[in-house]
């Protein structure tokens, strides 16, 4: 499936504020023990198995700190790295590319964990035609960049926010005053180009929403017999997403059940980062 592409100015954005954790008054007080003019090379390995991720943040933030760093990479985003693999060699000064070092890592292997995530469920539900969905539940700061990694990873996106899509959600059900009274105003306030989905809880309320005009609908936290009870009622008439209690030991029995989509949050809040190392070559 083809990836989210950014503009530079919203990955440097996501940058700048990154590399203001480190330098917050402008200064990398380690970096004076070396000599201003020395020029080294350095490379990036992984010590793990992992879905490459991130190489235009990596990139930005050696730009943002010295731009004549050259960096030459051997492996691109969405490649399937082995452990042990050098992902990339850096060569400049010794200062600029340990100030941007910490940096620089914590955006690929974040991002790298997240598409790692995401291709392991991707592949478990490979033999099916179901999308793996992201959600809302994103690092701070990095909603737009985890999301682009899901891409990477062979996962779909969910709305990036509030403003492109609408989830009416239980909450929501419950201060409208019901499915059908929420759908309503849905469908009376928010533009046509706005996707609506409408989570439910059981067989009853999926068959209201179906008969309110619901054609994207979310069941949540069902069990796998109810599910299919929802998919054969459906019959097409609507998208059919689940969500809940998903894990990779469950999903290939949720997506057997004939659904459309699955969306897991823990896809891009329950990761964990990818082990990669930099070393400064004699």
């Amino acid at each position: 499936m083809k990836t989210i592409k950014f503009a530079p100015n919203i990955i440097a954005s996501n940058v700048v504020e990154a590399l203001n954790e480190d330098l917050a008054n402008g200064v990398d007080y380690t970096g004076f023990l070396i000599k201003d003019n020395t020029i080294v090379k350095a490379i990036i390995k992984t010590n793990q198995d992992m879905i490459m991720c991130g190489c235009d943040w990596f990139d930005m933030v050696f730009k943002i700190c010295d731009s004549s760093i050259d960096i030459t990479w051997y492996v691109k985003d969405s490649d399937n790295v082995a452990s042990g693999t050098v992902l990339c060699e850096i060569n400049g000064h010794a200062r600029s590319i340990l100030t941007a070092e910490r940096t620089a890592l914590n955006f690929i292997q974040t991002l790298s964990a997240t598409a790692t995530s995401v291709r392991e469920y991707v592949n478990i539900v490979s033999s099916t035609k179901v999308k793996i969905m992201d959600t809302r539940k994103t690092i701070p700061g990095l909603r737009l960049a985890q999301k682009y990694a899901v891409t990477v990873g062979g996962g779909y996106n969910q709305r990036h926010g509030l403003y492109d899509g609408v989830l009416i959600k239980e909450n929501h059900i419950m201060a409208c005053g019901g499915i059908t009274a929420a759908l309503s105003e849905a469908f009376n306030k928010i533009p046509k180009h706005i996707p609506i989905q409408i989570e439910v809880e059981s067989f009853e309320e999926l068959c209201e929403a179906l008969n309110a005009g619901a054609r994207n609908i979310l069941l949540d936290n069902m069990t796998l017999e109810t599910i299919k009870k929802c998919v054969n009622y459906t019959n097409k008439r609507a998208t059919l997403e689940v969500s809940g209690n998903v894990n990779k030991d469950t999903i290939l029995d949720y997506a057997k059940t004939g659904i459309d989509r699955v969306s897991i949050g823990a896809l891009t809040k329950n990761i964990k980062a990818i082990d990669l190392s930099m070393r400064i070559m004699p």
